[in-house]
């Protein structure tokens, strides 16, 4: 069913916006005053300034306690952004995280793959233990949320890594959530050696599907759900390995999803660690682009398209920094020095159309970081740019602004979860269509944040929305005005 909402400013003298609701709810924000002396274009490190002392480890951006800014997790501790101008310390005791509202109560609860456990948000007060079923031995260094059978609540997918000196391979896992009360053991696997999990809706059949990066060369794996949380390993059938001739697979830490020629299909970032050894070059990154309905969603294997090589490549996240509506990629390093001593360090990859990419990494003075698996994207202090956790620090976006939305996708916790992770987002323009999708897990073990971002470059007309919920069911909404934080809700005419 179609459905159409729309904004009417009023009280602007004021700086009040008030809002008209027709089947769905959208509301919006006005952009925040400019600085009048803005800092030099590109990141800086506003850390201490905050007040955070970040450990280097995974990341996890998410709004624990609903006061509309996006709080971050890290280290097993929650740190409370105030209004985008410094953070307190909340809560800590959680080890690394993923976060969705799992009891549809309105209030983000967090999962943590080693050990299992989850977190319930007991109304942005405090957090309490879920007793968690009886499971398998497992370490695992990364997994994702998603409803992967349908029934409105979120579920949890972790992947199993190893016992590298025991010679053991540990089970991925799934884990359906009964209702919000507890989980459920549903499914395991212990083929391969699983890093990071990661999962879109890349064929727009209203289900979840989840990518597993594989370590040790063995082949990625890309689950097709059936809607009922039944997965097939359709990995070679859709050419999703992302490996190079002669491997049976590669070193992969982490993948990213996202829409990356802005054609609206999500594409694959296959994020691969790659030695020099005695078989040849082992395989490299690669992007793997979505060949759409037409083709089956077959991905066609693009290579590198730039992404110059590292060996200790490590996890990727894709957020689009400069605006300029095309999705950009932040991919980590592990070794300082690898082998024969060659330097290592994260970089900044900007997007330049057409699957090329280029090294902004100086231009956005983010040389020389150390190792870190950490890399997660959220614009904390709300001023319509991406803002890069890594490396324990957080770095403030300074490049020059374009026009934007920030979109935020909220479940009705019956039909839809109320998290909305697996909602997907598009806007069409003239001769390309952005796609963004809420997620609860991206690279090895990261999360960027749940709210949905939008460059829009030199666009500055209001723009349509077309909402893929989680179910299957389509949304639009007309005349989104720009420059601002949006809402739109899933009710039960969508």
């Amino acid at each position: 069913m179609r459905l159409e909402s729309r904004i009417d400013r009023c009280f602007l003298s004021r700086h009040f916006l008030c809002w008209l609701v027709f089947g769905s709810v959208l509301t919006g924000r006005l952009v925040a005053p400019a600085q009048e002396q803005p800092p030099a274009s590109g990141f800086r490190d506003r850390t201490a300034e905050l007040g955070l002392q970040l450990a280097n480890t995974k990341a996890c951006w998410v709004d624990v306690d609903n006061d509309g800014w996006s709080d971050l997790c890290a280290g097993g501790i929650i740190w409370r952004n105030n209004n985008g101008k410094g953070f307190t310390k909340l809560a800590e005791g959680f080890g690394d995280v993923v976060a969705a509202d799992f009891d549809n109560d309105g209030f983000a609860d967090l999962f943590s793959w080693s050990p299992i456990r989850a977190f319930r948000n007991k109304g942005g007060q405090g957090f309490e233990p879920v007793e968690m079923p009886a499971l398998p031995k497992c370490v695992s260094i990364g997994g994702c949320c998603g409803d992967f059978n349908g029934d409105g609540f979120v579920d949890f997918y972790v992947g199993g890594y190893e016992d590298w000196d025991a010679g053991i391979t540990y089970p991925d896992m799934l884990l359906l959530n009964e209702k919000g009360k507890s989980f459920k053991l549903a499914w395991s696997d212990a083929r391969y050696r699983a890093r990071g999990v990661t999962a879109c809706d890349f064929d727009q059949d209203g289900d979840l599907d989840v990518y597993v990066s594989n370590y040790r060369l063995q082949p990625n794996v890309l689950w097709l759900n059936d809607g009922k949380g039944q997965f097939k390993d359709v990995t070679a059938a859709r050419n999703a390995v992302g490996t190079s001739p002669g491997f049976d697979g590669g070193h992969s830490i982490g993948a990213a999803w996202g829409d990356f020629d802005n054609d609206g299909k999500f594409d694959l970032f296959v994020g691969n660690f790659a030695h020099v050894d005695g078989r040849g070059d082992q395989p490299k990154s690669r992007f793997l682009r979505n060949l759409g309905a037409e083709k089956g969603h077959v991905f066609e294997d693009r290579g590198p398209c730039g992404v110059f090589y590292q060996e200790s490549y490590a996890s990727p996240a894709a957020g689009d920094f400069d605006n300029d509506g095309d999705l950009d990629l932040f991919f980590t390093t592990v070794y300082e020095a690898a082998s024969f001593d060659r330097k290592n360090n994260p970089v900044l990859f900007r997007n330049d159309g057409g699957f090329v990419f280029a090294d902004a990494t100086p231009a956005a003075k983010l040389t020389s970081l150390p190792p870190t698996y950490q890399a997660a994207w959220a614009d904390f202090d709300h001023d319509g740019d991406l803002d890069l956790v890594t490396a324990g620090k957080l770095f403030e976006n300074t490049t020059p602004k374009r026009h934007w939305l920030t979109l935020r996708l909220e479940g009705d916790g019956n039909a839809v979860n109320r998290s909305a992770i697996g909602a997907q987002a598009r806007i069409s323009l003239p001769n390309q269509t952005l796609a963004r999708q809420v997620e609860a897990g991206t690279g090895e073990g990261n999360q960027n944040d749940l709210l949905l971002h939008f460059g829009l470059g030199d666009q500055a007309q209001p723009v349509r929305l077309e909402i893929l919920w989680p179910n299957g069911k389509q949304q639009t909404v007309e005349n989104v005005e720009l420059d601002r934080m949006a809402t739109v809700r899933f009710g039960p005419g969508s």
